[in-house]
């Protein structure tokens, strides 16, 4: 994820969505360590998607049951995701593929990627756009990061999603059930908040002692100033806070 600024914080956040983003527990020299993808391209469609009825429970799950029992689910088809259940209370819970965690996430094509989300409505009008954005671009087979990058840029463009999150925009992400990454800690039981801020010492994260963790929305890599990432999208931060129990009750961690 390159996910923070520094080696004590990033050992310390396993993974997130977007997670639709994700945010994950692995410092550059373990990313040195793992430089071949055990995915390197992407697999036939079939093995990112889900029985329809499993995929709606592990969407719900990623929220209290007093939020998810009454929220729009979305499940992955053939053509992108499409709307299972209707729901009533401006929340919108799914399962995120890998392919839109990060523009250039290195497990990009992991086809054991769940990243059951549940986001409120401010981030289903913002954020969750940009989520079936680079679904649309995966499906249709703009698979390189340059692609990635014009395809979103383009998007903007054309104002298909608003230049910065709305306000208020948050998501959580508390299943047990997920899988965030083949590395350390698969899962990891947190709420996040999505904001235009262009650094993460506006919210005091990644700070010693802070409960705040944060890292780009773009996942651009701190050792990589040059990327394209860090040069040619919009500022998009994600903060995110641990929680201490999954959606079953039971502990999430216990230190």
């Amino acid at each position: 994820m390159r996910i923070a600024t520094s080696v004590g914080i990033a050992s310390r956040i396993a993974g997130g969505v977007l997670a639709l983003v994700v945010l994950l527990n692995v410092t550059p020299s373990t990313r040195a360590q793992d430089a071949k993808r055990t995915y390197p391209k992407m697999l036939p469609l079939e093995e990112y998607l889900m029985d329809r009825n499993a995929e709606i429970a592990l969407a719900r799950s990623s929220a209290p049951a007093a939020i998810s029992h009454d929220a729009t689910v979305l499940v992955l088809g053939r053509h992108g995701y499409e709307t299972a259940v209707k729901g009533t209370n401006g929340f919108v819970c799914m399962v995120g593929r890998a392919w839109a965690s990060s523009i250039d996430f290195f497990d990009i094509w992991d086809p054991k990627m769940r990243g059951a989300i549940c986001v409120n409505a401010a981030a289903a009008r913002s954020i969750l756009p940009i989520v079936n954005k680079l679904t649309e671009m995966t499906l249709a087979g703009a698979y390189s990061v340059k692609e990635r990058i014009a395809g979103i840029q383009e998007a903007y463009a054309k104002k298909e999603f608003p230049p910065v999150p709305a306000t208020g925009a948050m998501s959580y992400m508390m299943s047990k059930d997920a899988y965030l990454s083949h590395l350390g800690n698969h899962i990891y039981c947190h709420v996040m908040f999505f904001s235009p801020a262009k650094n993460d010492s506006e919210w005091g994260a990644n700070q010693p002692d802070s409960p705040v963790s944060s890292t780009s929305f773009w996942f651009p890599d701190p050792d990589q100033p040059d990327s394209p990432l860090n040069r040619e999208l919009p500022p998009l931060r994600v903060f995110v806070v641990a929680v201490p129990k999954w959606t079953d009750g039971s502990l999430a961690f216990t230190h």
